[in-house]
């Protein structure tokens, strides 16, 4: 049969995506390949289970705005499903003056983006986290934390029960586009559909270039490695701990977050990878890494992030730098309180300039929909993110007008191919 669309990729996207497509036009036959023999098997397993309030974005932007619908929709979801989650908040905490001038453009920033926060002192600071220390903190109500596994798992049964397939154990090994389908092979079988979206993650890349279309831009893998307490410590905080972000580093940096479990984990740093999924701390591919060496990008990322590049490997392959870390607002944690658990690895794109690649960014064929690049925080995001490729797919499909063959681009920003 020809399906009416064809989703590559079982993560938490490419489930939202497929649900979205499903609620667009009730009854299309679509199917989802996942290569994995679970859901989630990759990015979205191994995150840090927030449900992020989005006080980080540029106000009126893309990100900001998916991010804001998201929270809201999220909990939603989960309340309809069944699906336990904490809004336990979240304390941004500064622990000097330079943190403090930062934590107010952060505070402004959230005022413009309609987020509920509270500024605190250090002794109202002390008297909701005794265990942290810092000179003010900010608190936003909205953050929440939740298991996302459950979160896909429930997003497959909707996608099923609005006719579509789910097929794990799936990976795809061609794709050709023809004149009115694209065909996808998975080695046991053919998948042929009227139009194809990818959210393949960590292999979106390579699944571009599979199905003839000019990426330039290349997913480097890196590590973000967790410590998780032991659980005499399950009481250390009552809600998400994070440091001031520094605006020269590309990541937040390490924070305290309490697990929907009730565990607590710290982390994480962000290392290179050198296997796009291998979780384990020596992991190593040589296709992946000799796929990254030969990219002019790389070098260009690694030469402008050197220090901070040095220091995490540091931490990585010493607990008492990455200690150091945790101890500037939580000086009670000692070293065998951080007790080893599997890393997450984060798909970052990056252009051949060596710039990353932090917004979201699209290949786009007439009948093929490939995405890139969806940025942090995609799982909060993920339903309305979803809806956004959902309209657009649908609309395309709908249009008699034809799309540009082999188009790239970013959102807000024309990417020249």
């Amino acid at each position: 049969m020809i399906y009416d669309y064809c989703v590559i990729g079982g993560g938490i996207v490419g489930l939202a995506t497929a649900m979205k497509l499903l609620e667009a036009e009730p009854g299309a036959s679509l199917v989802l390949l996942e290569k994995e023999n679970t859901l989630g098997a990759h990015q979205t397993g191994h995150n840090s289970g927030v449900i992020h309030a989005g006080i980080y974005y540029t106000p009126g932007s893309l990100k900001a705005e998916l991010c804001r619908r998201g929270v809201k929709e999220t909990k939603a979801f989960c309340d309809e499903h069944g699906i336990p989650y904490e809004n336990c908040g979240k304390l941004i905490v500064a622990t000097n003056e330079l943190e403090v001038s930062r934590l107010e453009a952060l505070e402004t920033r959230a005022q413009q983006n309609g987020i509920g926060v509270k500024r605190l002192g250090a002794k109202a600071l002390r008297e909701r986290e005794p265990n942290i220390a810092g000179v003010e903190a900010i608190f936003v109500r909205e953050t929440a934390i939740v298991d996302y596994l459950a979160v896909c798992k429930a997003m497959a049964r909707v996608v099923v029960s609005r006719g579509g397939q789910v097929v794990t154990g799936a990976k795809v090994e061609a794709i050709a586009e023809e004149a009115g389908s694209v065909v996808v092979d998975t080695g046991d079988a053919l998948y042929q559909a009227r139009k194809l979206v990818a959210c393949a993650g960590l292999q979106s890349d390579r699944i571009a270039r599979m199905a003839g279309l000019h990426a330039t831009h290349q997913i480097i893998p890196f590590r973000g490695e967790y410590y998780r307490l032991p659980e005499r410590r399950n009481d250390i905080v009552q809600h998400l701990i994070y440091p001031v972000p520094d605006p020269a580093l590309p990541f937040l940096g390490v924070h305290l977050t309490r697990m929907i479990d009730g565990s607590v984990t710290v982390g994480p740093n962000a290392v290179l990878g050198f296997a796009r999924e291998g979780y384990g701390k020596f992991s190593f591919n040589p296709v992946d890494v000799a796929e990254f060496v030969r990219f002019p990008g790389f070098w260009k990322t690694m030469r402008a992030n050197i220090g901070h590049g040095l220091r995490e490997a540091r931490n990585s392959l010493f607990r008492s730098g990455y200690l150091q870390e945790c101890r500037k607002y939580c000086p009670s944690l000692v070293l065998d309180d951080l007790t080893p658990m599997e890393a997450g690895i984060r798909a970052q794109a990056v252009a051949a300039d060596g710039s990353m690649i932090h917004d979201f960014l699209f290949l786009e064929t007439p009948r093929m929909l490939h995405v890139c690049n969806a940025p942090s925080p995609a799982a909060t995001s993920s339903i309305p993110i979803g809806e956004m490729i959902a309209s657009k797919v649908v609309a395309s499909r709908r249009s008699s007008a034809a799309t540009p063959f082999n188009r790239a681009y970013f959102t807000g920003k024309q990417m020249r191919v």
